[in-house]
Formats: C-alpha cells, sequence, structure tokens
C-alpha cells in the first residue's frame, strides 16, 4: 500500500513518500545542498518537500529558478498541484508567480511583495536585481534547477552571489541529473553556489531501487551509404590540402584522422600566439584554419545527419562566400569547383538518402502500432535535421512536430517560448505522438508517459546524453535507441559518452560526504554553513549615480562589478550605445576583438555617427588585454588612421580597459563626474521608456532645469502633462516641494513662442 508526505503545506495523499527524498530533502535543510538525482527519481519532489519545510520553519518565500521557461511553467504547474499555504489553505492568485521575460517590467515588482512562490527564469531576476526592482533579503530558499550550469557568467552565479549576501537567512538547494565528469568543473558549481555539502543517489542504491523503472538501451549501427562516403571523401581531399598549407607555415598539424575539434582548437591557439607575435603568415593560417571548420562540419553532417542536412549547409556556406559582406575564407571555398560540385550532387537527390531516417521511421511506426497511447521523443542536434525528421515522419502519416528553441535564422523561425510551451502541453494531451527535437528539449522535460526516446547520432557529452535518456522510464518502462554510424565520429561519441558517464558518477560519490565533515568539498568551504557567514545589507536600493545600461549588456560582467559597487543601475533599450548616464553621456563599450570585426565587417563610422547625433558626450570604450594591431590582417597605420578620425573628426573620446572590471570602475567614475555637473541624476532624453508613466516623466523632466524628481512631483500632483503646462504659476508653487525656479521654467517654457 502506498504511503503519502504527511505535511501541513503539502497536500493529503498528493505526493508519494520515498525514503530517499525525505533523506536529501532533511540533508538539504541543513546546509547549501547539491542534489544530484537521476533524471525521473523526484528532484521537484525534493524541491517540494524543502521549499514546505522552509515556508513552515523560517517564513519568507521561495524563489525557484530555471533555465527555460518551458522548465518554468512546469515547475509552476507541479507545485501548484500539491502544495497548500499556511495553515493548511489553498493557495491564493497571489501565492504563486511566474516571472518570465515576458511578464511585464511594472508588474512584477508590485507581484514580488506578496508572493509565497516565485518561479522564473534566471535572467530576468539577474535584470530585477541589478535594477534595484526587489531584493531577496526574505527569501528564505533559492532553488537553482539545472544547476549544473552555474559556471562562467551564467546569471545563476550572480544570482546565488547576491541572494547569500543579502538574504536573511539563507538556503539554496542546486539540483541536476548531470552535474558533469570534470571534478574542477564540479567544484566550480559548487563554489559558485556556495554549496557545503553534496547529496546524491544512483538507481543501484538499495532506498531508490524499488522506483526505478527499466529503461532498455539498443544502439542501431548503420553504414554510410556510397553516395555520402564520396562525399565525405572529397571533403576530406579539400582539409587535406589545407592542412598541407598550414604546414608549409611551419605549425604543427594533427593529421587528418585526428582532427577533432579538440585537435583544431590546439592547431588555432598556435595560430593566435603567431598572431600575437605580429607573423604575417598567421593571419593566412586563421582563414585556412576558418576554412577547415566549415569542411569539419560539413563532414560531421554527411556522417551522422544526412544528404538533406548536407545540402542545406552546403548551400548556406555557398550564399554566405558569395555576399559581399562574405569572409575571406567563405568566399575562397564557395568560388572552389569541387564544393559547388558537391552541393549540386547533394541537392539532386531528391529524398533523404541516410538509412537512419528510414529506420527511424520503421522503428517509430512499430512503436506506435504496438502501443498507440505511447509517446515518443525524437533527438537531433542540428535544426536543419529536426525540420526534415518532422517532415519525412509527416510523409509517411506519423504525426511528428519540431520542438526547437527561440532563434530564428533566415527564413525559418524558432518556437516562441509561449509555442514551446503550448507543444509540450499538446504532446502531453497526446493530439500528436512524436516530438522531434533539438538540445533545447533535452533539459528537465516531464511527458511522463514517454516510452521510446531515439538519438539520431550520439553525443560526445556526458550531460546531454544523460538528460536525453532520461526523457523516458519516468513512470513506467522505457525504450533508448542510439543511431550510430558505422566508422565515423558516431562512433567515438558512443564510447567517449559512456565513459564519461562513468567517471561522473565515480566523482560524485567521491564528493558525497557527511554534512558534519564537509570532506570532498573544496578546503577553504569545509564545515561552514551558509548562515555563518552571512550578513544583510538591509537597504537594497543604489546609492552610488544613476547609470542607464543597454538590457541587452546584462550578460557582461561589466553590469555586475557596476552593481557590487552600489551604481543606480537602471535597464532599458538605447538606441545607440550601451551605457548612458546624466543627459550628456551615451557609452559604447566594444572588446577588442568586437571592435576589430565592426571596423572590417561591419559599419562602425555608422554606428559612431548614430552615437554622436545622440549625445553631446558620447565615449567609446575599448576593452581587453590582447594587442588591438595583432588582431585582424589590417596593417598598424591603419588602425591607427582609424583612431585617430575617431578622436579628431567625430570628436569622441577612446578609452582602453584591459577587463570588465576596470571597464566599470571608469564608466561609474564619468556616471560620478556626471552626476556633480549636473547636481541631479538627469533622465536620458534619447532612450526608450519601458512604460507611459516614465514617457510622461521625461518629458517633463526635459524642461530646462527640471529633473525627474519634480516632473514625478508634478505629474503625481495634476495628472498629465496637460494640467502641469495649463497650470499657473502660482498654481504650481502651491504644490509641496515645487518652488519658484521650477515653476517658473514650467510657465515659462510652455509659453515661450518658436522662431
Amino acid at each position: 500500500m502506498k504511503k503519502y508526505i504527511s505535511h501541513p503545506l503539502i497536500r493529503q495523499d498528493s505526493v508519494e513518500e520515498r525514503t530517499y527524498q525525505l533523506s536529501v530533502a532533511l540533508k538539504s535543510l541543513e546546509a547549501n545542498t547539491m542534489v544530484v538525482l537521476p533524471t525521473g527519481l523526484g528532484k521537484t519532489a525534493v524541491a517540494l518537500i524543502t521549499a514546505a519545510s522552509r515556508l513552515y520553519n523560517a517564513g519568507g518565500k521561495v524563489l525557484m529558478i530555471a533555465p527555460t521557461k518551458p522548465l518554468v511553467e512546469q515547475h509552476l504547474r507541479f507545485f501548484s498541484k500539491h502544495m497548500l499555504m499556511e495553515k493548511g489553505a489553498e493557495p491564493a492568485e497571489t501565492d504563486f508567480a511566474m516571472f518570465t521575460g515576458e511578464t511585464p517590467i511594472e508588474e512584477r515588482a508590485c507581484i514580488w511583495r506578496s508572493v509565497k512562490v516565485c518561479f522564473a527564469t534566471p535572467q530576468v531576476i539577474k535584470n530585477d536585481l541589478l535594477a534595484h526592482r526587489y531584493d531577496l533579503d526574505d527569501v528564505s530558499l533559492l532553488i537553482v534547477d539545472e544547476c549544473h550550469r552555474a559556471v562562467g557568467n551564467y546569471a545563476y552565479v550572480f544570482i546565488a552571489e547576491e541572494y547569500v549576501s543579502t538574504a536573511n537567512n539563507p538556503r539554496l538547494l542546486g539540483m541536476t541529473a548531470s552535474p558533469g565528469n570534470d571534478p574542477a568543473k564540479v567544484a566550480e558549481v559548487c563554489e559558485n553556489l556556495h554549496v557545503t555539502q553534496v547529496e546524491s543517489r544512483t538507481e543501484s542504491d538499495a532506498d531508490v531501487r524499488p522506483y526505478v523503472h527499466e529503461r532498455t538501451v539498443e544502439y542501431i549501427t548503420v553504414d554510410l551509404p556510397p553516395e555520402l562516403a564520396g562525399v565525405v571523401n572529397t571533403l576530406n581531399l579539400l582539409m587535406e590540402e589545407r592542412l598541407s598549407k598550414i604546414a608549409g607555415m611551419r605549425f604543427r598539424v594533427p593529421p587528418l584522422k585526428r582532427l577533432s575539434i579538440r585537435a583544431l582548437n590546439d592547431l588555432n591557439g598556435q595560430i593566435q600566439a603567431r598572431i600575437a607575435r605580429r607573423d604575417a603568415s598567421a593571419y593566412s593560417a586563421a582563414s585556412l584554419h576558418a576554412e577547415l571548420m566549415k569542411l569539419r562540419h560539413a563532414v560531421t553532417l554527411a556522417e551522422s545527419q544526412g544528404s538533406t542536412a548536407l545540402a542545406t549547409y552546403l548551400g548556406r556556406l555557398i550564399s554566405e562566400g558569395s555576399s559581399p559582406s562574405g569572409s575571406k575564407a567563405g568566399r575562397r571555398l564557395a568560388s572552389d569547383p569541387r564544393l559547388l560540385q558537391l552541393h549540386a550532387l547533394s541537392t539532386s537527390w531528391n529524398r533523404e538518402i541516410h538509412p537512419k531516417a528510414e529506420i527511424l521511421a520503421k522503428k517509430v511506426t512499430e512503436e506506435l502500432e504496438s502501443n498507440p497511447d505511447s509517446r515518443i521523443i525524437v533527438f537531433a542536434s542540428y535544426r536543419d535535421t529536426v525540420n526534415m525528421l518532422a517532415g519525412f515522419l509527416g510523409e509517411r502519416g506519423i504525426d511528428a512536430r519540431r520542438f526547437v528553441g527561440q532563434a530564428s535564422r533566415d527564413s525559418e523561425k524558432g518556437l516562441s517560448q509561449k509555442k514551446q510551451i503550448e507543444t509540450l502541453s499538446r504532446f502531453r494531451e497526446g493530439e500528436f505522438r512524436v516530438l522531434v527535437a533539438t538540445s533545447v528539449g533535452e533539459e528537465g522535460l516531464d511527458v511522463p508517459s514517454t516510452d521510446l526516446v531515439v538519438f539520431y547520432e550520439s553525443v560526445p557529452s556526458e550531460i546531454r546524453s544523460i538528460q536525453r535518456k532520461g526523457r523516458t522510464g519516468r513512470s513506467g518502462s522505457g525504450k533508448i535507441i542510439v543511431m550510430v554510424t558505422k566508422g565515423t565520429t558516431d562512433e567515438a561519441f558512443r564510447y567517449v559518452s559512456q565513459q564519461r558517464e562513468k567517471s561522473m558518477a565515480k566523482g560524485i560519490r567521491s564528493m558525497q560526504a557527511p554534512a558534519e565533515d564537509g570532506a570532498g568539498i573544496s578546503p577553504d568551504r569545509k564545515g561552514v554553513a551558509a548562515t555563518d557567514t552571512q550578513e544583510s545589507i538591509g537597504s537594497f536600493s543604489g546609492k552610488g549615480p544613476k547609470i542607464i545600461v543597454d538590457d541587452r549588456e546584462t550578460s557582461s560582467a561589466v553590469v555586475e562589478e557596476l552593481h557590487r559597487m552600489d551604481a543606480d543601475i537602471e535597464l532599458r533599450r538605447l538606441q545607440s550605445g550601451d551605457y548612458a548616464t546624466g543627459e550628456r553621456v551615451i557609452i559604447e563599450r566594444k572588446t577588442v576583438s568586437d571592435f576589430m570585426d565592426t571596423l572590417v565587417e561591419r559599419d562602425l563610422f555608422g554606428q559612431l555617427s548614430e552615437l554622436r547625433r545622440e549625445a553631446s558626450r558620447p565615449v567609446l570604450v575599448i576593452e581587453g588585454r590582447e594587442d588591438i594591431y595583432s588582431k585582424r590582417n589590417i596593417h598598424p597605420n591603419a588602425i591607427r588612421g582609424m583612431l585617430s578620425a575617431i578622436m579628431v573628426d567625430f570628436g569622441i573620446p577612446v578609452i582602453f580597459t584591459p577587463d570588465e572590471k576596470e571597464t566599470a570602475a571608469m564608466i561609474y567614475a564619468i556616471a560620478r563626474r556626471e552626476e556633480k555637473e549636473s547636481g541631479e541624476r538627469i533622465m536620458h532624453a534619447h532612450r526608450m521608456m519601458a512604460t507611459p508613466s516614465e514617457e510622461l516623466e521625461a518629458i517633463i523632466s526635459s524642461f530646462p532645469g527640471i529633473g525627474p524628481k519634480h516632473a514625478r512631483i508634478l505629474l503625481k500632483e495634476l495628472g498629465s502633462v496637460r494640467a502641469v503646462v495649463e497650470s499657473g504659476k502660482e498654481e504650481l508653487m502651491k504644490i509641496k516641494g515645487i518652488g519658484d525656479k521650477t515653476a517658473s521654467s514650467v510657465f515659462e517654457t510652455s509659453r515661450r513662442t518658436y522662431r
């Protein structure tokens, strides 16, 4: 007989009681914890138990962040189904909230004040924290789903740092099925999330075994058809020629059989080192290396994806290389008669000739015939392949829908997050039975009745392999099919991922240790509970100068540095530049590489002309430790001429900074100086406003000598721009906070005759 969890904040007879989940949740309440559980064993249930306990005992609110909107929506549905509020009450409409990029900015701060459990994508939370819309001081639990992403400059890292330094009573729970096999990376995740203990279970553990459903894995190997083998031979010949040319420039080149992505990256390292020494031959080698990368990708497509994906890619290469903006590498490839012949040949095949497609159709048909109610997910690495397979299955009477990311390219559109959620909902409900997905479908998708998962190709990443496999066997037995082309990277990737999965499991077991001794965690964090070292900073409003940041810059560490310096950050879409402060200054930030790319491939002077029109004091910051004269094959005198034209002809000062931290310090110093010059934080006149109210504030604050503070006072009292400008001077002076100078400015300016 099933037993269910009994807790005041969890619905009765709602969540099955599993010993391992309770054990992991109890450990998670003791210290900041990374939970590693195989997919399908209920990480979200652990999160629910932990959240209910924190809300019941510590109060406050819970914030759960996940990398995609479909995942966020999935967590919201789970908690809404199983969670109760204080004293066992049904949740009110305001108790749960979902924050994504589609949630209006002006609503989020208001919702945050009353919400008990908030589910969000990380970039939205990061943006709101940077802009001081709210803080995390009363968050008693931060849940980080797919926490293996917490490396580098991913938003998780910033949010975790902000959380442990501002929350009154912090506790963090990270969850993943696949933290990776690299111990250094796992340690970095723990460090970034302030994790002091790791709790993991495997399917072989005694307390887990009763809940594991059988999953069979079948490897189907196929031969590369002669037509595609001939294409690969020609592509290999093209690569051999380029490797030979690079070797003639005295570079160490790998043999063709060992030309992996790692080998190509090592070769690129040699080339970049020579470029730094201003070796002229290295620029030619860099261009040849770019050709090698494109040709190597074409080989991968021919071997593992098929003729349709190959034809599409070759067509794209030729189109890009034939355009005026095409790179030298692209132009050379597009003019090579052998590549043109390959494209003509691949497009002449009026069907998919790789045997994988037919085998896939056969396996899917067999599954649907034996179990008409089953769900099937097919994973492919490339969107072109997903499109081909969805159409290929459709031609055979199988209703298959594609599931891809948001980004659009040329004539092909991605799926918006709203469309992704809608597609998943229809798939769960059985409106169609087959989902063909790129990697966007690998993480966390919960479709309990998925009976079959197909890998259209092997993947070398143990994380991706585990995530794909985890889409089946969640509530019953499941089957996994991995398709492998003999004698290709498919075979190599199959064995690489298998070895890395074993290595990951071994590494996680070595990190797990009792919370009290802290073994396995980096030495400087042993035995330190998150609450022992944290202080609340109280007020969350920025005390430094106001800086308007373009919302596309939030992935940059510059914005995080400005936030740490306590700048008053406002996120907006700027028409020109990346940062604005006061009423005069707009700052355009470019890395050294981006500056040189813009110089060669895009209209730099057009950008600077726009910047000059928008600001009376424009500034260009060029960031990076690289030698600007070693990037690209451009003579140093030409670069000096460009820089002098920017400073002399455009009147734009150029500031060089070594890194993001110094860039932030420079922007902060400029903003501080502008604040002193103006005497008030002036709203920038050239930016786009986020709300109608801010548009009105911008109009009134543009009157001489009037800033946003007085604009808000006037509009709050009088209600509209019309009422403000139609008021008499004496009437304006009766408003608290409005003196003679401000009243005179509004009254006289609004009545002045234009000449």
